[in-house]
């Protein structure tokens, strides 16, 4: 179908193919092919039925249902993230007494201090991009894709539920579908009256602080509001979280090192890159031209884009006031000027310092390459990509939308070299692959793409050692991504639902 079709072509494009006229239609998948720029369209997959149509039964869709059923057993669930509310929601629909505790406030409050944040640069802990209600994805741009397989059905039960939440329909069939930041405001806080309505309880401005064992299980979490009893508790506090990963670490929780990513943001006039991918600045009906980059060489390392937000801005993600972090969104219209992403090398630790480490050395490394990049304000160190690639102090900066401001800087030299050769080859392949790559600019410290430890777990989440705690999403280190963590969480619940018939 062309890029602007309307329903009206539709219906009439599957009446001609047909041959009928008396029908109903659902779309199954829709997706743009761009592969040629004088030919780009939508390709879209319907279920048609008819009267007029021969023989074939309706394909039966077996959903996720969760079968409430009325249970003494005691739930505390650490963290409004996707793994942790879905985790949480789905116990809660299944007749469980389930508390959910956030750190930071509720998400209307935490869009306030956001907000005050960006105008003054006044950091508010617990309230910020990385920590408050539905954790660091409620401000990105929302993306619903995984790679993650086998998941088919937490999936739909996940887009369901954001539909029941006020997502548009369209992300049960999109072969990319995003939610944007301003539905996710919303959804968020419909989310949290779902769960409310359903029985659940959720306490804000309430920190995890060290949990009470007997045993190898779990009695109590104790809060800076209290001490809750559990009979079972999952953790999905983020991999921001640092001191969560320390209290259970300290408390025989078993981690380990894995590889992970870490880079800058690059952002474009978000034309630019309508103009490389379409060959035009703007096509009707698609909002805005999207990438995904990858060089993977022999030697080196691997360097790829991460999370691009496009028609998007650029935003101060850091956790602690100390630190200094940048991340990408969107609102749902992509309709910013600017499109920006992460340019981000994998690295082994332990191979780039020579030597083993146990987890809580690789968590303050990191920590101490994200201080680095703080110069007593949050102005992120940039340069153009162009004098990235040469070496030099960013002292021709383009315009940008990261509300903080940009701080010359030789961003080379900032990140570990290993880092910073990988991604100057990859920038010079992209900027092959991409007509005007090179244009952009380049800035901060992106280091949240993925975990930097792993828990060791059994399969469905339960923590290692532990006979009822669950460490899921991407604090964990399994998943990375609203829905990865999302399916992650409620996989932990499932467990909790098998065992209790």
């Amino acid at each position: 179908m062309p890029t602007d079709f309307s329903e009206e072509a539709l219906v009439e494009a599957i009446s001609r193919s047909l041959k009928i006229r008396d029908f109903t239609y659902r779309i199954e998948k829709k997706s743009l092919d761009a592969r040629k720029k004088e030919n780009i369209h939508w390709v879209v997959k319907t279920a048609v039925t008819s009267p007029e149509l021969k023989g074939g039964e309706e394909p039966v869709q077996t959903l996720l249902e969760i079968p409430f059923r009325k249970r003494d057993k005691r739930i505390v669930a650490v963290g409004t993230g996707p793994a942790g509310f879905f985790g949480a929601y789905a116990l809660q629909k299944a007749g469980f007494q389930v508390t959910l505790l956030e750190r930071g406030k509720d998400v209307t409050a935490r869009k306030l201090d956001i907000e005050t944040f960006e105008k003054t640069g006044s950091f508010v802990s617990d309230s910020n991009y990385a920590f408050g209600e539905g954790g660091a994805g409620t401000f990105s741009d929302g993306k619903l894709t995984s790679r993650t397989k086998k998941i088919s059905a937490e999936k739909d039960f996940i887009l369901r539920t954001y539909i029941e939440a006020g997502a548009p329909e369209e992300i049960a069939y999109m072969t990319h579908p995003h939610l944007g930041s301003d539905n996710l405001l919303k959804i968020t806080a419909r989310l949290r009256e779902m769960f409310t309505s359903a029985g659940g309880e959720i306490l804000f401005d309430c920190r995890a602080e060290d949990i009470t064992l007997e045993g190898r299980r779990v009695k109590a979490v104790n809060t800076s509001r209290g001490t809750l009893d559990a009979d079972y508790v999952f953790f999905a506090t983020g991999h921001s979280s640092f001191e969560t990963y320390r209290f259970l670490i300290r408390k025989g929780v078993v981690y380990r090192n894995k590889n992970f990513a870490i880079g800058s943001r690059v952002e474009h006039r978000q034309e630019l890159i309508n103009e490389a991918q379409w060959g035009c600045t703007s096509l009707r009906g698609v909002k805005a031209a999207e990438y995904r980059l990858t060089d993977s060489p022999r030697d080196g390392l691997p360097v790829y884009s991460f999370c691009m937000c496009p028609g998007g801005k650029i935003v101060p993600a850091a956790p602690y006031g100390d630190v200094n972090i940048v991340n990408g969104m969107s609102l749902y219209n992509r309709d910013s000027p600017f499109a920006n992403a992460a340019i981000v090398a994998g690295i082994n630790l332990e191979k780039h310092l020579g030597r083993e480490l146990d987890p809580l050395e690789s968590l303050e490394w990191l920590e101490e390459l994200e201080r680095s990049f703080f110069r007593g304000d949050y102005r992120a160190p940039a340069s153009t990509i162009g004098d990235f690639l040469s070496g030099k102090s960013g002292s021709s900066l383009g315009e940008s939308s990261y509300p903080p401001g940009l701080n010359p800087a030789d961003l080379s030299t900032m990140l570990p070299s290993p880092v910073s050769d990988a991604m100057k080859r990859g920038l010079l392949d992209f900027s092959r692959k991409l007509k005007g790559f090179d244009q952009g600019n380049i800035m901060g410290l992106e280091s949240k793409t993925s975990a930097a430890i792993q828990v060791l777990r059994d399969r469905d989440g339960l923590a290692e050692g532990f006979e009822n705690l669950y460490i899921c999403g991407e604090g964990s280190g399994y998943a990375g991504g609203i829905i990865s963590s999302a399916a992650d969480g409620l996989r932990g619940a499932l467990s909790i639902i098998s065992r209790h018939g």
